[in-house]
């Protein structure tokens, strides 16, 4: 048995081409176009790369941007004072703190200022709060598209049994919650998950981003799961994911890829968020 491979840049070309229409409609709607304000401090490479990348998805869907890069030294407080101006700032409708922050910053200051209706990356813990809840909000972009990759492969996600590996805030948990609203039977396992394993057996999905290289094995998969990969692990052979995907596509019925599955996801969902936001605060019916 060899998996079929889940697209991840092709379904991602897709919700670009949905969010650009919507934001057609919207600026027909208002007379503006929703606006996207992008912060970097310091010089992470990786960290430009993918402000650079956001940027140039933002006018590709015809959207405002802004990007405001800040020195490595810049003091918590002006960053803090930047936040409070674009969250003052109607024709901001979104904002993204590229994280990581250099150590003097405390992130979890820095997130918990942004106001929760312009948090787009779905961070703050009010968002996190409203998801657990069952409550409108903005959910992680990640977590997000890899719901959106799932529901292609099972338009029917109601009943099947999942296991989550990985507890972070920015994609495990709120995952586990996506899916347990989808009506899944959700296990949130981690790293140090006892039998992890014989969890993952039972699955019918794995969604893995526990940041391990290779981890999961096919063996631990039951035949036919559909697996969603998103660790992205840098290794002397490349980029690889937490799954050995050799062994996972013999015995999975759907796998994404690493790189090409749930990456191109993460900067879609983050334009569709925008979208969203800004159709909120104008209201205007967004249909994403």
């Amino acid at each position: 048995m060899t998996a079929s491979i889940i697209d991840g840049k092709v379904r991602a070309a897709a919700l670009r081409a949905q969010v650009a229409g919507e934001v057609e409609r919207f600026r027909a709607a208002t007379a503006r176009a929703p606006g996207l304000a992008v912060v970097l401090v310091g010089e992470d490479p990786a960290s430009a790369v993918y402000v650079r990348s956001k940027g140039r998805a933002t006018r590709e869907a015809g959207m405002e941007g802004w990007e405001h890069r800040l020195p490595s030294d810049t003091p918590q407080a002006e960053l803090l004072a930047l936040i409070a101006q674009l969250n003052a700032d109607p024709a901001v409708d979104g904002i993204l703190v590229q994280l990581p922050l250099p150590p003097q910053i405390d992130a979890n200051a820095v997130i918990q200022a942004i106001d929760p209706d312009k948090d787009v990356d779905g961070f703050h813990p009010v968002n996190a709060g409203r998801l657990a809840i069952g409550l409108s909000g903005f959910v992680p972009c990640t977590p997000y598209g890899c719901l959106l990759l799932l529901r292609d492969v099972h338009p029917q996600l109601a009943g099947l049994e999942a296991v989550v590996v990985g507890r972070s805030a920015i994609v495990g948990k709120p995952m586990a919650a996506l899916l347990t609203a989808q009506s899944c039977t959700v296990t949130l396992a981690h790293s140090r998950t006892r039998g992890l394993p014989a969890h993952i057996a039972r699955a019918d999905i794995v969604v893995a981003a526990v940041g391990i290289p290779g981890l999961i094995k096919g063996d631990w998969l039951k035949p036919g799961a559909t697996v969603i990969d998103v660790g992205i692990n840098r290794t002397d052979t490349g980029l690889v994911g937490d799954v050995d995907f050799a062994s996972a596509v013999e015995v999975a019925g759907a796998i994404t890829p690493v790189p090409g599955g749930v990456g191109p996801m993460t900067i879609a969902c983050l334009l569709r968020n925008t979208v969203v936001s800004a159709g909120r605060r104008e209201g205007v019916a967004v249909d994403l």
